[in-house]
């Protein structure tokens, strides 16, 4: 039966209905469907998420720039054993440090502008007097600091804290932080393709030597300091001895540092997560030994 009969009296040809459906052959090839562009993943630069801001040495009153982490713009990943923050394609530990080029005073910018009177004049007479300042240009090019110029700038800080006879915390937060850039620039030297082995042994040494100085120091802050220190609660600074002293093979003393943030009312629910997943290593690792 053809679909289309009848019409024939409209002077139409009859058309084959059989084969309602079928698609026309065409001596013209079919048109092939684009092909989706695979998207390209943005790279990203230390620069998008830096600032230069203009502050005033408390020292010798000169404005000078200093570069900052725009904040907002940083997304927050999960942070190492030992609460070292990591950031989305940034380090912003290299960026925590202002140093005037003037007179040589540096310090973390938690720190920068809180010295008294006293302080003021240990740092011009051992600090001041001493450096030999840098220029520095009106216009400087945004460029990321390397590893070693943020170790470099931390150390002048710690050079600083000792002058000015800074508290133990101060100084061993510093270390701790001098130990973390190091163990940034390990990563980093790490992902080359060619590795520089003997840079590497180098920072690997520094790491170690600069981190078991910022638990001793951390140590005695905490007999003889009072809370919050370096702008961390004690449950805080207790979590992070625990696993300072673990990585250092010190288990007896973790264990008690572990015990205090289990056993705290003011501890956080996160600080005691953290301490319980840790001890949970510590006994794994000891059962293991066994």
């Amino acid at each position: 039966m053809n679909l289309l009969s009848g019409l024939e009296k409209f002077g139409l040809d009859q058309m084959d209905t059989d084969h309602l459906f079928e698609e026309e052959k065409s001596d013209t090839p079919a048109r092939k469907a684009p092909e989706p562009v695979p998207k390209k993943e943005p790279v990203h630069s230390e620069t998008e998420f830096l600032l230069d801001k203009s502050i005033r040495c408390p020292v010798c009153d000169n404005v000078f720039r200093t570069r900052m982490v725009k904040t907002g713009r940083v997304k927050r990943m999960e942070p190492d054993f030992d609460l070292r923050p990591r950031f989305q394609y940034i380090d912003t530990n290299k960026y925590d440090v202002s140093s005037c080029p003037q007179c040589g005073y540096t310090a973390m910018n938690r720190y920068f502008t809180h010295l008294s009177t006293g302080q003021v004049k240990m740092i011009e007479e051992g600090v001041c007097h001493k450096f030999k300042g840098q220029k520095q240009p009106k216009e400087e090019p945004m460029e990321p600091y390397s590893y070693e110029k943020a170790i470099e700038r931390y150390k002048l800080a710690l050079y600083n804290t000792l002058v000015k006879k800074g508290k133990n915390s101060e100084k061993a937060y510093e270390c701790l932080k001098i130990s973390w850039l190091y163990r940034g620039w390990i990563e980093e030297l790490s992902k080359a393709e060619k590795k520089d082995e003997k840079t590497l042994a180098e920072c690997r040494k520094e790491e170690a030597t600069y981190y078991e100085q910022a638990y001793e120091g951390f140590l005695k802050a905490i007999a003889s300091e009072n809370f919050p220190m370096c702008g961390m609660e004690e449950s805080t600074v207790n979590l992070l001895m625990a696993n300072m002293a673990y990585k250092l093979g010190k288990v007896d003393i973790a264990s008690r540092f572990i015990s205090m943030i289990l056993t705290s009312q003011a501890a956080s629910r996160v600080a005691k997560d953290r301490a319980m997943l840790l001890k949970e290593e510590i006994i794994a690792k000891l059962h293991g030994k066994g």
